[in-house]
C-alpha cells in the first residue's frame, strides 16, 4: 500500500506524519502492495480535516472526517474506512466482481452482513428538458438538496446539486 500525504493550509509536521502512517497502516492488511492511498490534510478556522481516497477499480473507497483536532480526524476517518471497505468486499463478493486490489487474506475472512441497503420509496417523474440554472430554481422551489434532469443542450441526464456556502454543483455522465 502506497500511501501519499498532503495538506491545505497546513504544514504535515513529522507528528502529524508519522500519526497518518499509524493509523492508515492498520488498513494495510486490506490492500495489496500496488494500492495507493490518498490522504490529504486541511484546516479551515477551527476546523482539522482529514480526507482518504482510495481509487479501486470501478469505484472510489472515500471518507473525510472533521474536528477540532487533527489527531481526533485522523482516529475517526480510519474507523470510516474500515467499515467501508467491510460493505465494499461484501457487495464485491455477492456480485462476483472483480477484487483485484484487495488483500487474499482480507478476502478470506469470513464476511459479515452489517446492514442491508433497503430502498424504501421509489419515484417516477417526467424530466422536461432544461439548463442547468432552471434546474437550480426548480430545485429551490421543492426545497430539495439535488434535482435530476435532462440538460436541454446535451440531452443527457444531468444533476443539480446544493453545496456548502450557497453554491451549486453540477454532475454531468461521462461515457
Amino acid at each position: 500500500m502506497n500511501l501519499v500525504i498532503s495538506g491545505k493550509n497546513i504544514d504535515i509536521t513529522e507528528g502529524l506524519r508519522s500519526a497518518v502512517e499509524e493509523k492508515i497502516s492498520k488498513l494495510e492488511r486490506y490492500f495489496n502492495d500496488s494500492t495507493e492511498v490518498h490522504v490529504t490534510l486541511s484546516t479551515e478556522k477551527s476546523r482539522q480535516k482529514i480526507e482518504v481516497t482510495i481509487p479501486m477499480k470501478g469505484s472510489i473507497i472515500r471518507a473525510e472526517e472533521t474536528s477540532s483536532d487533527m489527531y481526533v480526524s485522523i482516529d475517526l476517518v480510519e474507523e470510516v474506512i474500515e467499515r467501508q471497505l467491510r460493505k465494499y468486499k461484501n457487495k464485491l463478493i455477492d456480485k462476483e466482481q472483480t477484487v483485484a486490489q484487495l488483500s487474499r487474506t482480507f478476502l478470506e475472512e469470513e464476511s459479515y452482513d452489517e446492514e442491508d441497503i433497503k430502498i424504501i420509496r421509489s419515484k417516477k417523474f417526467a424530466m422536461k428538458p432544461m439548463d442547468p440554472e432552471e434546474a437550480c430554481v426548480q430545485m429551490e422551489l421543492l426545497g430539495h438538496s439535488f434535482f435530476v434532469f435532462r440538460n436541454a443542450e446535451t440531452e443527457e441526464v444531468n444533476v443539480v446539486y446544493k453545496r456548502k456556502g450557497s453554491t451549486y454543483g453540477l454532475i454531468e455522465p461521462e461515457f
